[in-house]
């Protein structure tokens, strides 16, 4: 709607491509160091060790000297104010001091052993009192977590099918990678080496359509629906009044489990959009920043499904579940997590967070309404994002309308060259902890700077 062919976002494309390649001509004079790293061999494929870094619009990847707080540092000695917080892996901050001080002193008694120790014990406690479900695994990623919950799901229910909402993201979950396209599921375009039809196997619907949910669920063949609360992996959207009560209702009528994944919601407040909306999972996931930076992921289920887990144990065959990896549960895991529950995701911690948050969106609203540009701000939480369109957005599709790539890659690069480092993807900002007052607003002004110029004034 807002894409025409001289004009994105309402900004005309001369505008965007001037902006660009100003931009980029800076971002390279500046960082020589950077770029003779990214033009020497490295033995990585692309380049880079993993592929998601070749997303970043810059003309090349800037190479980390450190990171700390809220401020990552470059070899070229660029000190740039992070929001993007390694995509919600670091959200309370670079190496949190109680983190770094647990993980040094597990260095010291072994990393990894396959049997629990005295910190397992005392997380797993702290999951139940944080996030309420009685029962918990460990695992080493989200995506991990999401796939073992969902085998889980699948044996106790004895169905074959999950749903997902179009425009989520569960991290690699092959199940999930469907997009609706003219009303009917299609795999996700890009899928590499996926040598099945996907949406045989899941159902997909619009997020917040609930006559479109209760159609999909009438058959009684669904193991499980799993959700973000907020879609979050595209243009943000967010829910509608009464979506999660009306989405557990009818999961509880059709016998459907709800898992909730929270990896990126967990910006909302303590305890994460679970514990401060009061929603009832059956399953629930966590990653990225549960151990404060350290790859772990935990997955919970109620009392329920933990008997009906066990009397399913009983009678299936002997041999491998599909569930579990070797490295999950480790002691470096434990001693992190344990620092990150006990000392970093805190209430006041929270309290701060959202504070900023505020801020952050207030500033960015004021600075779109001033300029006069169709775009919105969205906010869950700590968690901060400015789309390119008017909103807000109610579904996928129209999250999907609203990217606009070559648009927002052009505001990315001209922040950084003003100090302002955001996400890669779909234009998201986090404030941890560490993040000051100055920093929002260095960033408001650096956006505002940004707008005024595609805007023309």
């Amino acid at each position: 709607m807002q894409q025409t062919s001289d004009r994105i976002g309402g900004v005309p494309v001369r505008s965007i491509e001037a902006l660009r390649a100003r931009e980029a001509a800076i971002f390279a004079a500046s960082r020589p160091r950077s770029a003779a790293a990214a033009a020497a061999p490295s033995g990585f494929l692309d380049g880079v060790p993993l592929h998601w870094m070749l997303d970043w619009p810059m003309p090349f990847r800037m190479v980390v000297a450190q990171a700390r707080g809220a401020t990552i540092t470059d070899i070229d000695d660029h000190r740039l104010d992070d929001f993007c917080l390694g995509d919600t892996g670091s959200m309370f901050g670079h190496s949190p001091a109680p983190v770094a001080r647990a993980i040094r002193r597990q260095a010291g008694r072994g990393l990894t052993y396959m049997l629990p120790n005295e910190d397992a014990a005392v997380v797993g406690r702290l999951l139940v009192e944080r996030f309420g479900l009685p029962f918990w695994q460990v695992a080493t990623t989200a995506t991990d977590a999401n796939r073992f919950a969902l085998r889980l799901a699948r044996a106790i229910t004895d169905r074959p099918k999950i749903l997902v909402f179009n425009g989520c993201y569960h991290g690699s979950v092959d199940e999930t990678m469907v997009r609706l396209r003219d009303g009917r599921a299609i795999n996700r375009p890009g899928l590499a080496g996926e040598f099945r039809d996907l949406a045989q196997a899941t159902m997909i619907v619009e997020f917040n359509d609930l006559p479109a949910l209760e159609a999909a669920l009438a058959a009684r063949d669904v193991a499980c629906v799993i959700t973000e609360p907020v879609l979050t992996n595209s243009c943000m959207v967010l829910p509608a009044p009464g979506f999660h009560d009306a989405l557990r209702r009818a999961t509880r009528e059709t016998g459907t489990l709800l898992l909730i994944d929270e990896t990126h919601t967990i910006s909302t407040g303590l305890g994460g959009y679970t514990r401060t909306f009061g929603l009832e999972p059956d399953l629930f996931v966590l990653g990225k920043p549960v151990a404060g930076g350290v790859p772990a992921a935990v997955w919970g289920m109620t009392e329920e499904v933990a008997m009906r887990w066990e009397a399913y144990q009983k009678t299936k065959e002997q041999g491998y579940s599909g569930m579990g990896t070797t490295l999950s549960a480790n002691p470096l895991q434990f001693a992190a997590m344990r620092a990150t529950l006990e000392e970093v995701m805190t209430a006041e911690n929270y309290a701060r967070m959202e504070r900023f948050a505020e801020r952050l969106e207030a500033g960015l609203s004021a600075a779109i309404g001033r300029h006069g540009l169709p775009w919105h701000v969205a906010r869950v939480g700590a968690r901060v994002e400015f789309i390119c369109a008017p909103g807000p957005l109610a579904n996928g599709a129209e999250a999907e309308a609203a990217h606009a790539p070559a648009l927002e890659a052009a505001i990315h690069v001209a922040l950084v060259n003003r100090g302002c480092l955001i996400a890669p993807f779909h234009n998201m900002m986090l404030v941890s902890p560490a993040t000051t007052a100055r920093q929002v607003d260095r960033l408001v002004g650096a956006f505002g700077a940004v707008c005024a110029e595609l805007a023309g004034h």
